[in-house]
């Protein structure tokens, strides 16, 4: 059903496109009253409100914004490449180092300082070579307190998931890698400051200022960060994206350096099977944040790659493996939070499939707002599904 009205709930779904050449854009939010998701891989999305709504709000960095009315068909939104006007401002482009420490500064007046309860969808899907042997999404609870505090006491909580494994011998992975479910907790730059946004960890960068572009029709400074310095740990190569005007930081595009594997196998896995070589390939994330309706900027999308090798000492040739894994934030509330207890939240040393169920249930999701499986995805959980 797409685009539909009934007592009080609205339902929308459509495809994003670029108006220039048609190509399907990834990972856009599209977002009315409150509630808000992305698109899949191909440009597809599905939205739920219990509010009635006459439009959704479409944005994509480097895109202008479009508000589209909801109508009795699948819509088709095409998006037109932002324009830049930068207005003066008191920083100047020629220093990215003290643009940065400036919005670091701003972090306790750009970002919630009051406990906060995310709803969110989470998928992470496993592949080995180019097919599919795995799959695990779910609706998770995110507890944040304030971002003057630090995130020990932040926490993820399953509400619903559902797995699905092949089951073929020969495709079990058996390697688990970082992220998870409290990958959005992990990789908070802008709350865990001690990752990359302070100023020791920032002499160890090469800093550079870039093009300019959009996000949600608000101009951006964007800079690169490069390592500079040989250190016990992998560094990154990565984007920053700043709001010109509020100076909050609105994404995060990194890539760890792959120069030393040992360092690069330590920033990235977490266990592995006796007798298997991990040979690490690429770790890559994106951090994005919105900015809400009350001035307060909020994450809002994080999706992690990680391609590696593993060799098993028996097999003459190694098998290559992608693992991605994707969280969008759908509601967020500041009322009546009340933190998430130990024993109910998610650990990091857990692993997602031992926590829920299996996939057999063509009604699962029913009200809740869910990233769309791409094409391909879908066709492999049939052929999943029938084995």
């Amino acid at each position: 059903m797409t685009a539909t009205l009934w007592a009080q709930r609205t339902v929308v779904s459509g495809k994003v496109v670029d108006e220039s050449n048609g190509s399907p854009i990834a990972g856009a939010s599209v977002s009315v009253e409150g509630v808000s998701v992305v698109t899949n891989d191909d440009g597809f999305f599905t939205l739920k409100s219990d509010h009635e709504a006459e439009a959704v709000v479409v944005s994509h960095v480097g895109y202008k914004s479009q508000r589209v009315k909801v109508g009795g068909q699948e819509l088709k939104i095409k998006l037109k490449p932002a324009t830049i006007q930068l207005h003066e401002v008191l920083i100047t482009a020629d220093n990215p180092r003290d643009l940065v420490m400036a919005a670091i500064s701003k972090i306790p007046q750009n970002y919630s300082q009051q406990p906060e309860l995310y709803s969110c969808f989470y998928r992470e899907k496993a592949m080995k070579r180019q097919h599919y042997i795995s799959v695990a999404e779910g609706v998770i609870d995110m507890y944040k307190t304030g971002y003057q505090r630090s995130s020990v006491r932040d926490r993820v909580a399953i509400r619903k998931g559902r797995r699905l494994l092949s089951a073929k011998q020969s495709d079990t992975l058996g390697v688990k890698v970082m992220g998870g479910p409290v990958a959005p907790i992990q990789l908070d730059l802008v709350k865990n400051t001690d990752f990359l946004l302070n100023a020791q960890e920032l002499d160890y960068y090469d800093l550079k200022m870039e093009a300019p572009t959009m996000i949600a029709d608000r101009n951006q400074f964007v800079v690169s960060i490069m390592p500079r310095a040989i250190l016990p740990y992998a560094l990154y190569f990565g984007k920053l994206y700043i709001d010109q005007e509020t100076l909050s930081f609105t994404r995060a595009e990194l890539m760890l350096d792959m120069g030393d594997r040992e360092k690069a196998t330590v920033a990235m896995l977490v266990k592995k099977p006796l007798g298997v070589r991990f040979r690490p390939r690429e770790l890559s994330c994106i951090v994005d944040y919105r900015l809400g309706n009350d001035g307060v900027t909020r994450i809002s999308y994080i999706r992690t790659t990680f391609r590696f090798n593993c060799d098993w000492k028996r097999r003459l040739f190694a098998t290559s493996f992608v693992v991605f894994c994707e969280m969008a934030v759908t509601s967020t509330t500041d009322r009546d939070v009340q933190p998430i207890r130990g024993r109910e939240s998610f650990d990091q040393r857990d692993a997602f499939f031992d926590k829920v169920d299996y996939f057999r249930d063509p009604a699962f999701w029913q009200d809740y707002n869910i990233i769309e499986p791409t094409e391909s995805l879908d066709k492999a959980i049939h052929r999943l599904l029938k084995k």
